[in-house]
């Protein structure tokens, strides 16, 4: 009895876990793809009446301010010890969250640039301190094996939401959604870092203990991945070029009624269902994909699929334009749907990769500068290279051209950097023969 006790415990344990990292990754997820990336560029420039350009300018600043402060908290974290002391993340968590309500609930009432400046700044330190938090309890919640499952779990949740439930895309309703959903994570939270009897106390205990065994991550058993070293500065270069192509195509497409409303903004409910059917499909593919083979594979397989997807929009533009008879008003809801599994693929990578390239010792300052500069820089960067080319009045077509190629050499110098990779293996091992 007391061994079958002692197995249930555990398995209510593991459960716990694995919950509380999914719930918590969802929601800061689906607020940061909905709320700051969204809401925010209508906050200034419909609410407050800035311009594209004064908004993307405050925008990076978001981006600067929340890789610095991001960078801070996880060199400190690392530090001091609190990677590995879960209450102590908990309970940064609840004050991040916090800051968040407090954001969120005023946000539609903004109206002056200097409201909408300060407002950004105290959103960056939030985002800046809740990034390396709560990546790093992936080493307290998450088996090493299964972080490839989880991460697709998080993805196919998070977008299946963002898609199928139609929502307006303004500030305004994102404010109200996100303070009913935050109301009771607050409550969570405090009860997690605060509260004290002995159940919990049991399980958390057990949970702020397993950071002993799966502190480690996949790619650093043998040698731990340096923060200064090719192994980690070479995944960040290549999931900044992921982030940026990403943006940079889906922030035109966007801006574009025809592209949009037969997609992600369709009247249709079986559209976006189809969309939000597709996220699901490419975060389980990609999740397999991440935990059964190298970490080269996912990246050549989304490099290529985001290639596809914009050979496949530029191709169909160029016949709308020579043959606009043939081609007519109707889009293909394919296009929207491959680009929905090509950012499934990346997506489940950013979440499982920084806490596999980490150990308990580092994971706070590889998933902050992994998720700061891969993820916001990236972004932010590719928003300002966007409404430069909208200024110059470049046209939909040169502008996915331009994204086009630049997916296209990303594909073609992996493989190159792959395949040169394979031959220095192969001379190094002739060598040796040889001797």
């Amino acid at each position: 009895m007391e061994l079958r006790a002692y197995i249930r415990e555990q398995r209510w344990t593991t459960v716990a876990g694995y919950g509380l990292f999914v719930a918590l990754m969802v929601a800061g997820y689906y607020y940061n793809i909905t709320f700051v990336q969204l809401g925010l560029i209508d906050l200034g420039t419909r609410l407050v009446g800035l311009s594209e350009t004064a908004v993307s300018m405050w925008m990076a600043a978001l981006a600067l301010v929340t890789l610095a402060v991001a960078i801070a908290t996880g060199m400190t974290m690392d530090r001091r010890g609190w990677s590995t002391d879960l209450r102590t993340k908990l309970r940064l968590l609840l004050g991040v969250v916090c800051l968040q309500f407090a954001l969120t609930l005023v946000a539609p009432m903004v109206r002056t640039a200097l409201a909408f400046g300060a407002w950004i700044i105290l959103a960056s330190i939030g985002l800046g301190i809740g990034f390396p938090v709560s990546f790093s309890l992936a080493i307290d919640l998450i088996p090493v094996p299964d972080r490839g499952y989880v991460a697709a779990a998080i993805t196919a949740i998070a977008y299946f939401l963002a898609n199928a439930i139609p929502l307006s895309w303004s500030v305004d309703v994102f404010s109200q959604l996100m303070v009913a959903a935050m109301a009771p994570g607050l409550l969570v939270l405090g009860i997690l870092s605060f509260a004290s009897f002995d159940r919990l106390d049991a399980i958390l205990d057990a949970l702020g203990a397993q950071h002993e065994t799966y502190g480690t991550g996949r790619f650093c058993h043998g040698d731990p991945v340096r923060t200064w070293s090719l192994a980690f500065a070479v995944p960040v270069v290549l999931m900044f070029g992921v982030f940026f192509i990403d943006s940079l195509g889906f922030l035109r497409i966007i801006d574009t009624p025809s592209l949009l409303l037969s997609s992600w903004q369709s009247p249709e409910f079986s559209t976006r269902l189809f969309i939000a059917v597709a996220h699901v499909v490419g975060a389980v593919i990609a999740g397999v994909i991440y935990s059964n083979y190298s970490l080269s594979r996912i990246f050549l397989w989304t490099f290529a699929l985001f290639a596809l997807t914009h050979v496949m929009y530029t191709s169909d533009l160029r016949f709308a334009e020579l043959f606009p008879s043939i081609a007519g008003d109707e889009t293909s809801p394919l296009n929207p749907a491959l680009y929905a599994v090509a950012v499934s693929f990346y997506t489940t990578l950013n979440f499982a990769l920084w806490p596999d390239l980490s150990t308990s010792e580092t994971i706070g300052t590889h998933s902050a500068i992994g998720i700061g500069v891969a993820g916001w820089l990236a972004t932010f960067s590719s928003t300002a290279l966007a409404l430069y080319f909208q200024a110059a009045d470049l046209t939909l077509l040169s502008h996915l051209n331009v994204v086009q190629a630049l997916s296209l050499l990303l594909l073609f110098g992996l493989a190159v950097g792959l395949y040169a990779r394979r031959m220095v293996e192969l001379a190094r091992e002739k060598r040796g023969t040889s001797a």
